[in-house]
């Protein structure tokens, strides 16, 4: 078979393609998880390298990406079991299979092609559309709720804590000016006019000319609405407590406050003591249950920068459950 990233009826190129299928070292007859299947890349990739009889489940909060991913993999027939459901059930999706434990677990935790390029998710500002911004289709909030709902203290908070937007309170305050606001273009418009008014007379270094000014801004709704870091947070110990000793779990994260959970969680339980730094006796009695195979994340290469300029933020971390 071809690498999925050269399958024209799916445009999406996995990122971290041949480093995800190397840290997970699929192998024949193991199960394995992808909490985060998308268009199926990743997923595609593993069900090879554990053919013949490897197992596969996919989850997605995406319809859309649940049925893309089905007809990418139904090569596989029944090695590969796509459900719409959240990664936050894993526990629950792993019982469902009748599994006990798994092999591998992968979360790719950035937005795909399929869903920035989409008219209609309100994902992007390079495509005018209603601030959608849902990955689930039932959740009931939107990002134009939070943005018309919220008040200014509350919507500063979102894009301080969620997009590290040091403008949080003036773009907070020109948004609630201008209510309504529905549209991806009409948010853009905002937010750069707030940060080209305080940035006017800076030094040109002041900010990276590549980051658009509303960029933050999308990350900070899209995480707020989609509940990103919490469902990280909660689900990073149910997915050590279901993987066997040996299996391992690899992470691709797209932003420092995804990359911070992670390798925060990764260290603290690659230890045997979480005591305070200068407390001189150990007390807390805790046992490391994972090893961590990245001590620093593992980034695309120039080949895949170039293929798929959008990879550039990504980093993969990886750990291996011991015992």
């Amino acid at each position: 078979m071809n690498d999925p990233g050269e399958r024209i009826e799916f445009p999406h190129y996995p990122v971290l393609y041949n480093e995800i299928i190397h840290a997970l070292t699929p192998k024949r007859g193991g199960h394995y998880v992808d909490g985060t299947v998308g268009a199926g890349g990743h997923a595609w990739g593993i069900l090879q390298a554990s053919s013949p009889d490897g197992l596969l489940l996919g989850l997605d909060l995406d319809p859309q990406a649940v049925d893309l991913a089905r007809r990418r993999l139904e090569t596989f027939g029944t090695r590969a079991v796509i459900v719409q459901a959240s990664y936050t059930s894993l526990e629950e999706q792993i019982s469902s299979m009748g599994w006990r434990s798994v092999d591998g677990i992968v979360l790719d935790l950035g937005l795909s092609t399929m869903q920035l390029e989409a008219s209609d998710r309100g994902f992007s500002f390079d495509k005018d559309a209603r601030l959608d911004m849902r990955f689930d289709p039932s959740n009931p909030i939107r990002a134009e709720d939070i943005l018309n709902e919220y008040s200014e203290q509350e919507l500063a908070e979102v894009l301080f804590r969620n997009g590290e937007e040091t403008l949080s309170y003036p773009i907070s305050r020109a948004i609630i000016l201008a209510r309504p606001v529905t549209t991806t273009r009409q948010l853009a418009e905002i937010v750069s006019r707030v940060v080209w008014e305080r940035r006017r007379g800076r030094s040109k270094d002041s900010r990276k000319p590549s980051l658009h000014p509303a960029t933050r801004t999308f990350q900070a709704l899209r995480i707020a609405v989609n509940n990103e870091l919490e469902n990280l947070e909660t689900t990073l110990p149910s997915a050590t407590h279901v993987l066997k000793p040996g299996g391992r779990i690899a992470i691709i994260s797209f932003h420092s406050l995804e990359d911070r959970i992670v390798k925060q969680y990764f260290r603290r339980e690659s230890s045997d003591c979480i005591c305070p730094p200068r407390q001189p006796v150990c007390t807390c009695g805790h046992i490391a249950s994972m090893l961590e195979i990245t001590r620093h994340p593992l980034v695309p290469g120039q080949e895949e920068l170039k293929q798929n300029p959008r990879s550039r933020s990504a980093k993969l971390r990886v750990a291996q459950k011991v015992g």
